[in-house]
């Protein structure tokens, strides 16, 4: 079967639709107003008011709306912390995240929009897009095409609307902004009901095809490091009435006629995975075991920078903000020598009960503050170097002739059994679990 060898960035979102809210602070959100119009009806204003751009002030600040531990221009392990870190704001939880969740409905109301899902209000959400970053002190952005601009009667008139968007963020970009990864919607419209790639429809599987194609194109045209296929819809209910084979082969198919468009038009990076912690836990894996899978596999290429209630079963989407966890997960960036050009994302949302736009920030500043920790932490660990040498000689017993003959692959069974013979008994050393805990807890 073809598709045993093909792997997939896999990547979870929650999409909602933004509803109607009144705007104390900023010009109406109602567009009769008036206020802060332009002759292309644009609306355009402060969105968030009162907010200055971020600043690192150091520990001792007591600051909500400054950075803690991230300095992004500070060198630790011998990179800027921006180009470990390489965080990115996701549009979709960001701005279009309601609070919504499946036993209530919205309870955030942000002061521009305006209820509807027009392609003015998409701009509209651009341009907050834009403000945010800046304050932020964040080079990087991610999206799913119909998150920031609307689905239309016809495919037709959805990549206008794309079009219109995109050309606003390009625009709005400059020459220092740019997506670390675009990615299409392939779940929300109910057309995807039955997957996408893996749809049992063939007209589903060329619209999506279609859908990507214009995703990877507007990625690109953005300047764009990376795409994201995220898969939140591929897969089956029951095996009853499902073709498993099949429909794995077809997925093969639209991943290989994806990567020869991507060629096609110049976008060259190749396949890597997208880790996402939340995921890893309610797999039954902690995340620091998924990056270090990705890793020692040369296959490490994004982290999706949330995690999970521990009590609830289903994915929470919160920002990181465990220190042990975030120390953990730079182990395995640092060991990998970074992230380039994946980076993290922060596919985290607001608490449905966090509903003030200051929200938006401190969210953010905690959830970058904290992987910030973690590198320095780990740079602590490195320093240290108690960690690596426990490690070192657990393992020291293969640093000999006959452990070297076994990494290369030269050591048969027959060999190992003389060996074995010659030394009897073998002799097992402590593995020192409670110490190297020790040691970890020590450098947080």
């Amino acid at each position: 079967m073809i598709a045993r060898n093909i792997l997939l960035l896999l990547l979870c979102s929650n999409v909602f639709l933004a509803a109607i809210a009144t705007a104390p602070q900023t010009c109406p959100a109602d567009a009769s107003s008036g206020c802060g119009d332009n002759s292309s009806g644009e609306w355009e204003g402060e969105f968030f008011p009162g907010i200055p751009k971020i600043k690192y002030e150091g520990p001792s600040s007591k600051n909500p709306l400054s950075y803690k531990w991230y300095n992004a221009d500070e060198e630790i392990l011998g990179k800027k912390m921006k180009d470990w870190m390489r965080f990115s704001v996701a549009f979709w939880h960001t701005f279009r995240g309601t609070g919504s969740d499946p036993f209530g409905v919205q309870t955030k109301f942000w002061p521009w929009e305006d209820g509807t899902n027009s392609v003015a209000m998409a701009k509209r959400r651009m341009r907050a897009n834009f403000e945010f970053l800046n304050k932020l002190g964040v080079d990087y952005w991610c999206f799913h095409d119909r998150d920031i601009a609307p689905d239309g009667k016809t495919l037709e008139e959805s990549n206008a609307n794309l079009d219109q968007v995109v050309a606003l963020a390009k625009e709005l970009q400059g020459k220092k902004i740019r997506p670390l990864w675009g990615t299409a919607q392939l779940f929300v419209h109910p057309r995807y009901m039955h997957g996408a790639a893996t749809s049992s429809e063939v007209g589903v599987y060329a619209y999506a095809a279609a859908q990507v194609k214009k995703a990877i194109e507007v990625t690109h045209f953005l300047g764009g490091e990376n795409y994201v296929f995220w898969g939140g819809r591929e897969g089956y209910q029951t095996l009853l009435n499902t073709d498993m084979g099949r429909e794995i082969d077809h997925l093969a198919r639209f991943l290989q006629a994806a990567v020869a468009y991507k060629k096609k038009i110049g976008f060259n990076e190749e396949f890597k995975l997208n880790i996402e912690c939340n995921h890893a836990t309610l797999s039954g894996h902690s995340c620091h075991h998924e990056l270090e899978t990705a890793r020692i596999n040369g296959l490490l290429g994004n982290i999706d920078a949330n995690t999970g209630d521990p009590q609830i079963g289903w994915d929470t989407d919160q920002f990181l903000t465990d220190i042990g966890e975030a120390t953990m997960v730079m182990l395995s960036v640092v060991r990998n020598g970074g992230i380039a050009p994946g980076g993290f994302n922060f596919d985290a949302k607001l608490r449905r009960e966090s509903t003030d736009v200051e929200d938006l920030f401190i969210a953010h500043i905690s959830g970058m503050d904290t992987m910030a920790r973690g590198l320095r932490n780990v740079a602590k660990l490195i320093e240290d170097g108690s960690l690596a040498e426990l490690v070192r000689k657990r393992y020291q017993s293969f640093d000999t002739e006959i452990g070297a003959q076994i990494e290369a692959g030269k050591a048969d069974f027959e060999i190992l059994e003389k060996k074995a013979m010659e030394w009897g008994e073998p002799k097992v050393p402590s593995a020192k679990q409670e110490l190297a805990e020790m040691i970890f807890q020590s450098a947080l």
